[in-house]
C-alpha cells in the first residue's frame, strides 16, 4: 500500500527547522558520503529507489485513465502573458478543483484535511502524467505545495478547517509575502512591522515584493517584525493576512516577458484578529524555513515536470545537423544535460528517504540552483542555434525571459551556497556579527560605521 501522511507527520517534517545542530535537527555530519562505500549501513541509508512497485504502478494506470477521460475538459497548458488572462485563470480554478475532487491535487495532504493521504512518490506519479497528457496542475502551486504544507504542520486545529480546503480546491488563492525591497537576500532583515493592540489585534504596515499571483490572491502569509528589540531572527512572526482589503494595494510588476506574475504589495494600517499567528508569536523564522524548504524541494524535484528537461533541449539540437555535429554545441548539451539528469536522481533519492521516514535536509538547495542554471544555459543553447526566431515561440520567449527571474526564487543563489556549504559540507560558517544584535540597534551601527 502506498505511504500515508498524517497531520503529525507533517509537523514531524518541518518541527526542528533552524536548531543548531543541523537542519531538521539533525546533526551536519550525517549528511557527508561515508568515504568506505562498502558500508551495508551506508548502503541502506542512501539506496535509490529507481522501480515502481505494484501498487504505484496501479496507481499511476489509475491517474492516467482519469487523465485520459476528462483530458478534453482540462485548459490549455499556457505559459507566459496568455496565462495571465482572467479567464484563463478562471478556467483554471474550475481544474484545480475538479483535480483536488479526483485526488490529484495535494497528494501528500492527509485525509483529516481534505487530502488522500498519499505519498511524495504518488505525488511525482501524479506530476509526470500530467505533464505527459499536457495538461497543466494546480493554479496555486504557492498554496497547495508550500504553504497548505505550513499550515498543516504549524496552523491550529481552527486554522487548518478554515482555510486548506478552499484552498486546495482553488476557491481562495493564496501567496507569499516575505521578500521586501530593503532587505536583499537577508530574508530576516524584513522591516514590515506588526504591532499588538490592547485587544489582542495586531496592526500591519510595510511593504512587499516579487509577490506571485498576488493580483488574485485572497489571503497570504506574511513575515513581519514584531519585537525589533531582539535580534532580527528572533523578533519575527507569521501572519495569515487577506489580500482583499482596502488596506491592502497590490501593484503589477511588468516582466521582460510582457506578464505581470509577481506584484508589490502594500499594507496600511492592516488589522487582523488574534487567530491571524501561525505559529508562535516570535517563532516567525522557524515557520518560514518550512515555507522555504518546500519551495526549494518544489522547484528541484519536479524540473522535468516544470518543462526542463533535457530530451527536449536535445531535440532541437537534433533537428539542426550542422549544429548537432559541432563538438562545442554537443558539449554545451551535454554538460546541462547531466546537470539536470543529477538533479532527477537527487530527487529519486530524497524521494526515498522520504519513504523511509526521513526528512531532505538543506541538499533541497542545491538541486534548486542545479536545476534554475541548467534551464538558463538550455535557453541560451536554443537562442544561439535558433537566433531571433527563438523569441517567436512562446515556449522559448518564456523560458529565457522567465527563468532568470528563479534565480532568486527561494533564497537568492549565494544564500543557498552558503547554506550548503556550512550545514552539508560541514564549513566554517559565515561571519555574523549582527546575530545577536537587537534588530533595532542594527541600523545605528550601519550608520555610525559609515561614518568612521
Amino acid at each position: 500500500m502506498p505511504v500515508r501522511w498524517s497531520v503529525n507527520q507533517y509537523r514531524l517534517a518541518v518541527g526542528p527547522i533552524g536548531k543548531r545542530d543541523g537542519f531538521f535537527g539533525r546533526d551536519r555530519r550525517s549528511y557527508r558520503l561515508d568515504a568506505d562505500h562498502r558500508s551495508e549501513s551506508h548502503s541502506r541509508r542512501h539506496k535509490l529507489h529507481l522501480t515502481e512497485s505494484l501498487a504505484q504502478s496501479s496507481y499511476r494506470q489509475h491517474v492516467r485513465e482519469w487523465l485520459e477521460a476528462h483530458q478534453r475538459e482540462a485548459p490549455e497548458n499556457l505559459r507566459g502573458v496568455s496565462a495571465g488572462d482572467p479567464a484563463y485563470i478562471q478556467a483554471r480554478r474550475v481544474w484545480q478543483r475538479q483535480l483536488a475532487t479526483a485526488g490529484l491535487a495535494g497528494v501528500t495532504w492527509p485525509i483529516e484535511v481534505g487530502g488522500p493521504g498519499l505519498g511524495p512518490v504518488e505525488q511525482v506519479i501524479v506530476n509526470q502524467e500530467l505533464a505527459r497528457a499536457n495538461v497543466p496542475g494546480v493554479l496555486d502551486g504557492v498554496g497547495v505545495d508550500m504553504l497548505g504544507p505550513t499550515i498543516i504542520a504549524y496552523g491550529t486545529p481552527e486554522q487548518r478547517t478554515r482555510y486548506l480546503s478552499p484552498l486546495l480546491r482553488g476557491d481562495e488563492i493564496w501567496c507569499q509575502l516575505f521578500s521586501e525591497p530593503a532587505a536583499g537576500s537577508d530574508l530576516a532583515a524584513v522591516q514590515t512591522r506588526a504591532r499588538q493592540e490592547g485587544d489582542g489585534s495586531w496592526v500591519i504596515n510595510g511593504q512587499k515584493v516579487w509577490t506571485t499571483n498576488a493580483h488574485f490572491a485572497s489571503y497570504g502569509m506574511l513575515l513581519a517584525r514584531t519585537d525589533p528589540d531582539k535580534p532580527k531572527h528572533k523578533g519575527l512572526t507569521m501572519f495569515i493576512v487577506p489580500i482583499r482589503s482596502d488596506r491592502v494595494t497590490v501593484r503589477g510588476l511588468r516582466q521582460i516577458s510582457g506578464e505581470s506574475e509577481f506584484n508589490e504589495v502594500f499594507f496600511d494600517d492592516l488589522r487582523v484578529r488574534p487567530d491571524a499567528v501561525l505559529g508562535q508569536v516570535g517563532e516567525g523564522w522557524r515557520v518560514a524555513l518550512a515555507v522555504l524548504m518546500y519551495e526549494r524541494m518544489s522547484i528541484g524535484v519536479n524540473a522535468g515536470d516544470m518543462g526542463y528537461d533535457e530530451a527536449r533541449f536535445a531535440r532541437v539540437v537534433a533537428e539542426h545537423v550542422d549544429a548537432s555535429r559541432d563538438p562545442l554545441v554537443r558539449s554545451r548539451l551535454g554538460a546541462l544535460s547531466i546537470d539536470l539528469m543529477a538533479v532527477r536522481l537527487s530527487g529519486y533519492r530524497a524521494l526515498s528517504a522520504l519513504e523511509r521516514g526521513q526528512i531532505p535536509g538543506p541538499e533541497a538547495g542545491l538541486a534548486k540552483i542545479s536545476t534554475v542554471n541548467a534551464a538558463i544555459a538550455a535557453g541560451e543553447l536554443v537562442v544561439d542555434l535558433l537566433g531571433l526566431d527563438a523569441l517567436q515561440e512562446e515556449q522559448w520567449a518564456h523560458l529565457v525571459s522567465y527563468l532568470p527571474g528563479l534565480r532568486s526564487a527561494g533564497g537568492t543563489e549565494e544564500i543557498l551556497r552558503n547554506m550548503i556549504g556550512e550545514r552539508v559540507l560541514g564549513l566554517p560558517p559565515e561571519p555574523r556579527v549582527d546575530k545577536d544584535r537587537p534588530f533595532n540597534k542594527l541600523k545605528a551601527d550601519e550608520l555610525r560605521a559609515a561614518a568612521s
